[in-house]
C-alpha cells in the first residue's frame, strides 16, 4: 500500500507532501495472519517525521492501520528512499528507487460513456472505505527482505484518497 500525504500532521508535526509505502508478505491467506511488514519512508522526511510515519504505518499510533496489527508477526523495518507517485487519469504508479515499481489502471464498467472506474464501497478496509477497482499492470518489490515480481496483469490494484485520524 502506497500513501501520498497531501496535507497531514502527527502530534503537531507536519507531514505535508511526504509519502510512504507499507510492504507486506503473507505466507498464507491474508486473514490467517503471520504477516511480515515493513515501511519505506520518504527520504525527505526528518527523523521526527520518519518516526511519525512509522508509528502511523505500523498501527502503533492507533488509527486505521491498527486494525492490521493483530495480523502482523514480524515488523521487518523502515528504510528511507525517494518515492515518486504518478497518475494520469485512471493510470497510477509508485516507484521507490530500485525497491518498488508498481502500476495499476482503473477498471471500467460496461457503460462506454463512463468516465470513472468501477468502485468498491463500504469496504471496511483500514486504508479507505471506497476504492476504485483497478488491475495491476505490474509489481516489482525488492526491499526489506520482501521480494515479489508480477507482470501477469491478473492481480488487483485499488486506489483511493484517504483521510485518517487516530482513535
Amino acid at each position: 500500500m502506497a500513501f501520498e500525504i497531501e496535507h497531514g500532521h502527527y502530534d503537531g508535526l507536519s507531514l505535508d507532501g511526504l509519502g510512504f509505502i507499507v510492504l507486506g508478505s503473507t505466507p498464507d491467506a491474508m486473514v490467517k495472519g503471520n504477516w511480515s511488514v515493513g515501511v519505506i519512508a520518504d527520504e525527505r522526511a526528518s527523523n521526527a517525521q520518519r518516526g511519525a510515519i512509522t508509528a502511523i504505518a505500523s498501527g502503533s499510533a492507533g488509527g486505521p492501520m491498527a486494525a492490521l496489527a493483530p495480523l502482523v508477526t514480524s515488523f521487518v523495518g523502515v528504510e528511507p528512499a525517494a518515492i515518486r507517485f504518478d497518475r494520469d487519469g485512471r493510470k497510477w504508479s509508485v516507484t521507490s528507487t530500485n525497491q518498488v515499481d508498481m502500476a495499476a489502471e482503473g477498471a471500467m464498467g460496461m457503460n462506454p460513456e463512463a468516465t470513472e472506474p468501477l468502485h468498491f464501497d463500504n469496504t471496511g478496509h483500514p486504508a479507505a472505505n471506497r476504492f476504485a477497482l483497478a488491475r495491476a499492470s505490474y509489481s516489482h518489490v525488492h526491499a526489506l527482505g520482501i521480494d515479489w515480481d508480477d507482470v501477469s496483469g491478473r492481480n488487483n490494484g485499488q486506489y483511493a484518497p484517504f483521510a485518517w485520524q487516530s482513535a
